[in-house]
């Protein structure tokens, strides 16, 4: 079996961790392949990286399917572009916001999400709403901690996230932990066997859920908002329109 986790943001080094969490739960016979994408943002904090990354992350999953890979992890806890990559992938299509949360819900009655910055809160709110388990999230927390600061030495990134989860455990009366981001990976053990509950990590449980998944048999559904895209006409050109314009135009939003 051939499971690919991608990360969605440029930074090798946090697929590097994400990678090592994720060859630490698979099983035996599973090859875990991991992908960078390379020309995102470096890290994915906001409404605006989420779309920026897209393309790229995208591109991966068409190299992992061209490459046989049976599922695919998406490795950033916004869940970017997730029905995307399902309507271009045959088999699952795993993001971690995703599987960390139903994981949570399985082995608890309630739970607590630790992300990163505040400015993902809202986002990560409107996730778990969306996957119906508004009633068992007890609360978002923010560390306040940059994403790419989880690795940074000096960064104390470790002591904020632990302060997160004690006023979890204390104010939310929260009986499980959620870590809200991929640059996380690697915490989830220590802080689980300090704190006494589940601190889960959601690469770990999204390649076990794609690794069930795909040994059960099941493939992404192509019969109705999963299926393959359409194909498209080129649109016609505009006489009126410079190529200037348009370059001019593109290079302010990529700007």
């Amino acid at each position: 079996m051939k499971l690919c986790i991608i990360n969605p943001n440029s930074t090798v080094r946090m697929t590097e961790t994400i990678v090592k969490a994720a060859r630490s739960v698979a099983g035996p016979g599973v090859e875990i392949i991991g992908r960078t994408a390379h020309g995102a943002p470096a890290s994915i904090e906001g409404h605006r990286d989420e779309v920026m990354c897209a393309p790229y992350l995208l591109a991966e999953v068409q190299k992992a399917e061209a490459e046989g890979a049976d599922a695919i992890v998406v490795a950033c806890f916004d869940d970017p572009a997730i029905g995307a990559c399902r309507e271009l992938a045959t088999g699952p299509v795993i993001g971690i916001c995703e599987a960390g949360i139903k994981a949570a819900s399985m082995i608890a009655t309630s739970f607590t999400v630790i992300t990163t910055l505040s400015r993902t809160v809202p986002l990560l709110e409107e996730l778990v709403h969306r996957y119906g388990l508004s009633t068992q999230c007890r609360n978002v927390r923010a560390a306040d901690v940059a994403v790419l600061a989880l690795e940074a030495p000096g960064s104390n990134a470790r002591a904020l996230i632990q302060a997160e989860i004690t006023r979890a455990i204390e104010i939310d009366k929260a009986e499980a932990i959620v870590l809200g981001c991929a640059g996380m990976a690697d915490l989830a053990a220590e802080l689980s066997r300090e704190n006494g509950l589940p601190v889960i990590d959601g690469v770990a449980a999204a390649t076990k859920f794609a690794e069930a998944l795909v040994g059960a048999g099941l493939r992404t559904s192509k019969i109705g908002a999963y299926a393959a895209p359409l194909a498209k006409q080129p649109a016609p050109s505009n006489p009126n329109t410079r190529q200037g314009d348009v370059n001019e135009r593109d290079q302010a939003f990529i700007g």
